[in-house]
């Protein structure tokens, strides 16, 4: 994996749809090539370089700078006396709202509990009782036991965090910091061949360059920053979910965004990454009040606060709207400052910070952007559509979370799938050695007439960010998901796009359109290609595409509520919206026969 020089030629995906960027000025090799640092990137690696393959990582600031260690609750495992695999996926299948695929379900159940005891063994630290020395189990949302794993009392993903990036260092992988992933290389067969990046001033390489490896591993993350408030870093601006629809693959239920229900309130007009209030504080006996006192979720679910984040989420919703509030509360005062200090010192610390004290006084929240349910299709090994192109964690959909995610299922999924990608890649270097079949990627090559994307200007990241939060946040309409899609259209076409169909126009049920007639005649100078301008474009492109599938989908389903399709309607929506970017970028988006996702590739190897 030494570094060499490359001419300076132009590489782009199979369709031929790339940023506009810089070609290449260097290069490195490997077998594998890992996008991300968080739970899911940084296992994925250590098990394909124990597994003997030369891994290279990739990501986007720091090794730990993700939105793994954020994550408050814990990790959700049927760890417990009395629990079972079984009991986990029921919670999971009614969470997900009648779409998750229940083979992947099972998947993560049945192996998650093994998972977990192998990041133990790797170095994770998970807090357990002084008495018999078990790891402590909480509850969470949508939860019938108590199974959620714990670090720190409410810092369970630094703690997750710090034992792979020490285990990342220790293994003496190749890492690259700082590093913004553009887009995915392909072959003379139109397999992946590695992916090109910018590494921003502070890692080892400058400027625009490329690793080139016959296997690529998707774990970049959210897209929270298309919304104005989320829980999410600012690192989440969707680029994976973008780079795999530029290089032809398919992408589903992107229209399930989970919006956190108690995320710390810090006005009407915050922006940005919010704290956010672990649903762990309602497993241990916090309780949602209004202004006035009165716990609201009351014989609104059998579990009261702990229904799933849908539910809870909706139901503040209402109350807010009743009363013309902007905000509800969460009362833990009766919790006391001892079990605040050790349970909950983080969110301790961050309510204080901003003048609120949980000891004395209820914590003023309300929802916001926390997670996306759907992502790149994967199979249950983790291959996306494009032969060599791999997704797991949050940026991938592998069917486990349906139409809402279960509280803590995150953190676990990553684990299980990066551990069956790892696998599965094994498996087809081994495959392609038995057969003599040389295990590195043929020379990336360009085709004939490349389609270069023009760039969104960085000073159209805010109005994306409000026109999806007013149009495609927690509540939803025909008109405000119309009203949406005109106003980023209209963003689109101030970049120039000229009189061709804009690179995210049009959509379309099962077949592509050429025509977009909201693309008006390019007066505007696209954006300068840079960090700050590519970001904003992979935003516009997630957000036509959540947007074009939340209008889509007309009707209320776990975390999408359309308020003029209040009622779930299976006999026409028990199913998923696949959606991909055609040669000529406009949306194609079909609508599968059932909850099941039909096959992604038969090309490559199962262990």
């Amino acid at each position: 994996m030494t570094a060499r020089p490359r001419p300076p030629a132009p590489v782009t995906p199979a369709p031929g749809i790339r940023l506009d960027a810089p070609a290449p000025g260097w290069a490195i090799d490997a077998d594998v090539v890992v996008v991300g640092s968080g739970v899911a990137g940084l296992t994925a690696a250590l098990r394909c370089a124990a597994a003997g393959l030369s891994t290279v990582v990739v990501t986007k600031a720091r090794l730990d700078d993700g939105s793994t260690r954020w994550a408050q609750g814990g990790i959700a495992a049927a760890l417990g006396e009395g629990d079972s695999p079984e009991q986990h996926l029921a919670d999971t299948l009614v969470a997900g709202a009648g779409l998750c695929d229940e083979e992947a379900v099972r998947l993560l159940v049945t192996e998650g509990p093994g998972a977990v005891r192998r990041l133990i063994a790797t170095g994770a630290h998970f807090d357990t009782s002084p008495e018999t020395g078990e790891i402590e189990l909480t509850r969470e949302g949508g939860h019938h036991r108590r199974r959620i794993a714990h670090a720190g009392g409410d810092a369970t993903g630094a703690e997750i965090s710090r034992a792979l990036v020490d285990a990342v260092r220790t293994a003496g992988l190749r890492t690259i910091e700082n590093a913004l992933v553009l887009d995915l290389l392909t072959d003379t067969g139109g397999r992946t061949a590695g992916i090109s990046l910018h590494v921003m001033g502070e890692g080892q390489h400058d400027g625009v360059g490329a690793v080139h490896a016959p296997a690529v591993v998707l774990a970049t993350g959210g897209m929270g920053q298309i919304f104005s408030a989320t829980t999410n870093p600012a690192v989440s601006t969707g680029d994976g979910v973008a780079l795999a629809l530029r290089a032809g693959a398919e992408v589903s239920d992107l229209e399930f965004v989970q919006f956190h229900p108690t995320v710390l309130f810090l006005g009407a007009g915050s922006e940005g990454q919010q704290p956010l209030v672990s649903e762990a504080v309602r497993g241990e006996g916090a309780h949602l009040v209004d202004a006035s006192g009165t716990r609201f979720m009351l014989g609104q679910h059998e579990l009261a606060e702990l229904a799933p984040r849908d539910i809870v989420a909706k139901a503040i919703m209402r109350r807010m709207r009743e009363q013309g509030a902007d905000h509800m509360y969460l009362d833990a005062r009766h919790f006391g400052a001892e079990m605040w200090e050790h349970r909950f010192p983080t969110i301790l610390a961050a309510c204080r910070v901003h003048g609120i004290d949980p000891v004395t006084e209820p914590i003023p929240v309300a929802p916001a952007a926390h997670y996306a349910s759907g992502g790149v299709r994967t199979d249950s090994y983790g291959r996306t559509t494009v032969p060599g192109l791999y997704a797991c964690g949050e940026v991938a959909c592998t069917g486990v979370h349906g139409a809402n995610r279960l509280a803590s299922n995150s953190l676990l999924e990553g684990l299980v799938f990066a551990e069956r990608i790892a696998a599965s890649i094994a498996a087809s270097v081994a495959a392609s050695i038995a057969t003599g079949a040389p295990p590195a990627a043929d020379e990336p090559v360009a085709p004939p007439a490349p389609t270069v994307l023009p760039l969104i200007d960085p000073g159209a990241r805010a109005r994306i960010q409000r026109v999806m939060s007013l149009g495609a946040g927690v509540l939803r309409s025909a008109e405000s998901l119309r009203e949406a899609a005109r106003a980023l259209d209209a963003i689109r076409a101030e970049a120039g796009a000229g009189s061709a169909p804009g690179p995210y126009a049009g959509t379309s049920s099962d077949t592509s359109s050429g025509t977009d007639p909201d693309t008006v005649s390019g007066t505007v100078k696209p954006a300068v290609p840079g960090v700050d301008a590519w970001e904003t474009t992979n935003l516009l492109c997630v957000a036509r595409v959540l947007t074009a599938a939340a209008l889509e989908r007309e009707e209320t389903r776990g975390c999408h509520w359309r308020e003029d399709r209040p009622d779930r309607d299976d006999r026409a929506w028990h199913r998923h919206l696949v959606i991909r970017l055609a040669p000529d970028r406009a949306l194609v988006v079909h609508r599968t026969e059932s909850t099941a996702f039909p096959p992604t590739s038969s090309r490559e190897h199962q262990p």
